[in-house]
């Protein structure tokens, strides 16, 4: 079987991870892997293990440009027109993406008539993101809907995400498969056991709590900053924030008027944020929404302890309830505060939160990902061949 991925770049967060992650999976099953990116030609970053996957660039130089750079919903259809010729000239058996900008683009491009089987991985929950950006784009949550139903499958990595799409599309909805996200823990484990990069002076011999993703809205790291601020009144403590966007001059100047600029670090991307994770007094995740979370499965399998937004969805399915880290309302800065002044003074059982996250393993992931594409890609052959069948008879009557 020959499996397609599409994804924005083979830089970026958790998403782009975890896809390259199952990616090494099923060529270790034996499955042909194309790698088919809606960025314009670059370097191979993060595509070690995958050196027997063919690997394509259909992105137009806009996506380079300052005002695409930082907006992935806008420059990732760019890549749909090749996207399609891709898929017309060299087709695979199926195709997969994940992220709401490379599934649209994905669904759009897809041809009609024989085509792979498209299946779709949703990884934040759609009313929540669809609340924040659809006010914005008109239309554009039932563009979403349009988009999702033309799949052959939909995999939605947490139990409130599924629960979400149900309600999203109630008629012609494709089956919803629940699949986890995957955290490879001995590979956090050694990527841990790396000094952090960018070194930072300033952090040597002090404590520092740790944020990591896109510096959006949706990730609400203000809320994490003036917790924080609260929290270091007395302590020498440091927060860091790893992630590159365009909050970045908001984030910098809320800190200094705060009075905590000289202990707010905004390091940039990290190619590996599972060194600072290994060394963090405490992860923070303040996000507004999520999906599953992939950075709280990679802080546990480092042993970090963890505070937690419990935003829809995923972070309580992910902590079992508050088990394995604390769990605090969305937005509440107090709330943060006291959480985070609780896990500093009592920061766990660091192994019971390694053996949560070996729950998680990718073989089982693989797996299921493995069972899902293949069905959705037999499905998509009798269908076809019953289209044809249909066509057949029907032209042979018109005769």
């Amino acid at each position: 079987m020959r499996i397609a991925l599409f994804l924005s770049a083979p830089q970026g967060g958790g998403a782009q991870r975890r896809l390259l992650g199952l990616a090494r999976g099923f060529l270790a099953a034996g499955c042909e892997v194309d790698l088919l990116f809606a960025s314009p030609p670059q370097g191979g970053a993060h595509l070690s293990g995958l050196e027997r996957a063919r690997v394509f660039f259909l992105g137009s130089p806009l996506a380079r440009r300052p005002a695409f750079r930082h907006r992935r919903a806008l420059w990732v259809p760019l890549a749909a027109r090749a996207l399609a010729r891709h898929l017309r000239a060299d087709p695979a058996d199926v195709l997969l993406a994940t992220s709401l900008a490379p599934n649209l683009t994905a669904a759009l491009a897809c041809p009609s008539g024989a085509r792979p089987a498209l299946v779709l991985s949703v990884n934040l929950h759609p009313s929540a993101a669809l609340g924040r950006s659809g006010g914005r784009l008109i239309g554009l949550p039932q563009l979403v809907a349009r988009a999702y139903a033309r799949a052959d499958v939909l995999i939605a990595i947490s139990e409130g995400i599924a629960a979400d799409l149900e309600r999203l599309l109630p008629r012609y909805r494709p089956p919803v498969q629940v699949v986890p996200v995957p955290v490879d823990v001995e590979q956090v484990r050694r990527a841990a056991a790396l000094p952090p990069e960018p070194a930072i002076p300033a952090l040597r011999g002090r404590r520092f709590v740790l944020g990591c993703g896109k510096l959006r809205p949706q990730k609400d790291f203000a809320t994490l900053i003036r917790a924080f601020a609260g929290v270091a009144r007395g302590r020498d403590l440091a927060l860091v924030i790893l992630g590159e966007g365009p909050m970045r001059p908001r984030l910098l100047h809320l800190a200094a008027r705060l009075g905590v600029g000289d202990r707010v670090f905004l390091p940039g991307f990290a190619a590996n944020p599972f060194a600072w994770m290994a060394r963090a007094a405490v992860f923070a995740l303040s996000s507004r929404f999520e999906g599953a979370s992939n950075v709280l499965l990679e802080a546990l399998a480092a042993g970090c302890p963890i505070v937690s937004t419990d935003c829809p969805s995923g972070p309580r399915e992910i902590l079992d309830g508050g088990r394995f880290g604390a769990l605090v309302p969305v937005g509440d800065v107090t709330a943060m505060a006291a959480a985070l002044e609780r896990a500093l003074e009592n920061p766990g059982d660091a192994e019971a939160r390694l053996a949560r996250a070996r729950g998680f393993a990718p073989s089982a992931i693989v797996s299921s990902y493995l069972q899902i594409l293949r069905a959705a890609r037999a499905t998509r052959s009798r269908e076809e061949r019953a289209a044809g069948s249909a066509s057949a008879a029907a032209g042979s009557r018109c005769a």
